[in-house]
């Protein structure tokens, strides 16, 4: 008996339909893509529930005759190409001829659409890849379609959409991705009948300015630059316009929005030594290629692109920013405030002639630590100074638990020679870049990590001995049985994260006004989360004000975080929810709580005193788990006595 029979055309567009229509954002893309290939000259683009009841998307372009609406849902039907070889001078954004019928296998459609020499349109109605009706209508010149109930007749993929603000963020997603390739083409987004995104015609600086806000003008950098592989035009960011987390990152090519991981590298490349390591830095670049020498029929999603000189064409890229950021940085700033600086005299050689060079004499016998006595005229220790950026800041208040740690109160505890004691090699190698504390010695390797089988309690300590801080990271204290070493930034990262998760709950917490209020402005697709992480973040003690049109206003930060920069700490917390993107409160909470907890701990290199060391240590102790930070880092091991007796 023969097994094997072909599917059903409704059954197998439903399969196809799982590797093009994903979620709401896939449709919205497939068709807003057929209307710029309509040659749409205004886009209406209307969600209800973030897309689960309906989208709506309203172009004025061609529009089609009545043979080719009932066509256009026919798979593999397309107007793009007819032959295997137009796939490789592909001028249009679709060409597989897949997402109408696609669509149609998985939501109830209709679409109304008019050619401008037709007095008539016609209006089809499709459930399900099954024709309900077809009629002629009266309706504009362009094509109205709208989707409703997306996956009604397949409950399993409805079942695991995210939640409506997940799902509207990924369509704000994707609606970036579109406008800022089109920018000769107005846009509009309405969610649940309110308008959230009215972007005019324009051009691309101001098409990137009306989607991300004013402020991003001032840190774009032009690139353009023609060559015989490759056009690459564009913009860069400068490098102050660098952070860790939201920072908007295009490729482009040939008007298609592509990922490209290769590429991305020669763009970090660029900038490497200008920004902090781990920073990324915004970019809008556009490629023009030839497109005999591109392969976009790799994915459905049309995302994965190949390029046949992809070297060659990385090194071009990498050369056009680094001259872009050159040209920037060797721009010379004229300062017009000279009141109350010296006056310099122009250099004449001829009144010079009997001018004798300077002199400087070193005394090469001094040693600054062969006194052990410091006599009142000698200078006095200055307390490192650090900053925001460097991940450190003042000296905590406001009810800021006391580990996190300043420098105001430090005063030398060593003399001259227990100073040069410290600079003798030491028998101990700690790795700084192990997340787990190993030790070695000649011929032995063993790890002190504690594992999950050990007592939980925590150490007792022995009252009376010093700790000592090594290498300005660890912190080594004596403990019943052993020695406990500790990681000072994962401990004051764990103490903070409890304060703040605490305050989360209780919602108790001190605020330090700012003298100035800040200004910042949001990009539409944060909107989903904005009203979730901001109302938490006062939770934490911000003081944030909606101000409209994305706009908030800053006048308060939690207080002991004066030495942080407010509106870089706002935007990096907002940008992580969003990349975050948790539906749920308490997790929300813990994100939170765990990055500012990172940005106020005290930070590598800062040189401790014996009150700071045993503030930091019992706090750690107290804490509901000392042995981890709330991201799964070790902060403290313990080396037994049993252990320590083996190395000898």
């Amino acid at each position: 008996m023969d097994i094997i029979q072909l599917l059903p055309d409704s059954v197998a567009n439903q399969i196809a339909a799982g590797e093009v229509i994903q979620r709401p954002a896939s449709v919205i893309k497939e068709l807003v893509e057929n209307a710029i290939d309509a040659g749409a000259k205004t886009i209406k683009v209307l969600v209800v529930d973030a897309g689960r009841t309906s989208i709506q998307i309203i172009d004025d372009g061609c529009g089609m005759s009545e043979t080719d609406a009932r066509l256009s849902f026919e798979r593999h039907a397309t107007s793009k190409i007819r032959k295997a070889d137009d796939l490789f001078a592909l001028h249009t954004m679709g060409f597989r001829g897949e997402a109408l019928a696609s669509v149609a296998a998985v939501a109830q459609v209709t679409l109304q659409t008019r050619r401008e020499e037709d007095e008539l349109g016609t209006r089809i109605t499709i459930e399900g890849s099954r024709v309900v009706s077809q009629e002629p209508v009266a309706c504009a010149v362009g094509s109205n379609f709208s989707v409703e109930n997306l996956f009604f007749n397949v409950p399993a993929r409805r079942k695991f959409l995210k939640s409506n603000t997940t799902e509207m963020s990924n369509i704000n997603q994707t609606f970036e991705r579109i406008v800022l390739v089109y920018p000769h083409i107005s846009f509009v987004l309405y969610n649940n009948g309110q308008e959230a995104m009215n972007l005019p015609a324009a051009s691309l600086r101001q098409r990137i300015i009306d989607v991300f806000g004013k402020k991003i003008n001032q840190s774009l950098l032009s690139l353009d630059t023609a060559t015989t592989l490759c056009k690459i035009t564009g913009f860069v960011g400068k490098p102050e316009s660098a952070r860790k987390k939201g920072a908007k990152q295009f490729f482009f090519v040939n008007g298609r929005y592509m990922k490209h991981p290769y590429f991305h590298k020669a763009v970090q490349m660029a900038f490497e030594r200008l920004v902090p390591s781990g920073d990324q830095v915004p970019y809008f670049i556009y490629f023009e290629v030839n497109p005999e020498d591109i392969d976009v029929n790799i994915h459905p999603v049309k995302t994965e692109i190949k390029f046949e000189n992809e070297q060659a064409i990385w090194q071009i890229l990498m050369a056009t920013v680094r001259d872009a950021v050159g040209k920037f940085s060797g721009v010379t700033e004229i300062d017009f405030d000279v009141e109350g600086r010296p006056d310099i005299p122009v250099y004449n050689p001829e009144s010079m002639i009997d001018a004798q060079q300077p002199t400087i004499e070193i005394d090469s016998s001094y040693n600054p630590f062969a006194c052990s006595q410091r006599t009142s005229d000698e200078p006095q220790y200055l307390k490192p100074s650090h900053s925001a950026s460097g991940g450190g800041r003042s000296s905590h208040s406001g009810g800021i638990p006391s580990s996190s740690l300043g420098l105001s109160d430090f005063k030398p505890r060593h003399n001259a020679q227990e100073w040069e004691n410290l600079y003798q090699p030491s028998a101990i190698n700690l790795d700084d870049t192990s997340d787990d504390l190993t030790l070695q010695s000649s011929g032995n390797l063993f790890s002190s990590s504690l594992n999950e089988e050990e007592d939980e309690q925590a150490p007792l300590l022995n009252r009376g001995h010093e700790h000592l801080q090594y290498s300005g990271r660890y912190i080594m204290t004596q403990v019943e049985g052993g020695v406990m070493i500790t990681d000072q930034y994962r401990a004051d990262v764990r103490i903070l994260f409890e304060y703040y998760m605490h305050n989360l709950e209780t919602r108790t917490s001190s605020t330090q006004k700012l003298l100035f209020p800040e200004v910042m402005q949001f990009p539409p697709s944060y909107s989903p989360y904005l009203s979730t992480a901001i109302s938490e973040m006062c939770s934490l003690g911000f003081e944030i004000s909606e101000e409209g049109n994305g706009s908030y206003s800053v006048s308060g930060i939690p207080g002991g975080l004066a030495g942080l920069d407010a509106v870089t700490l706002v935007n990096e917390l907002v940008s992580a929810v969003v990349e975050y993107g948790s539906d749920v409160k308490s997790e929300i909470n813990s994100f939170l709580a765990l990055q500012l907890a990172q940005r106020a701990a005290t930070p590598y290199g800062e040189i401790l005193s014996q009150e700071q060391m045993e503030s930091l240590i019992e706090r750690l102790l107290a804490c509901e788990n000392y042995r981890y930070t709330p991201d799964g880092k070790t902060v403290t091991v313990i080396l037994t006595n049993n252990e320590i007796e083996q190395r000898f």
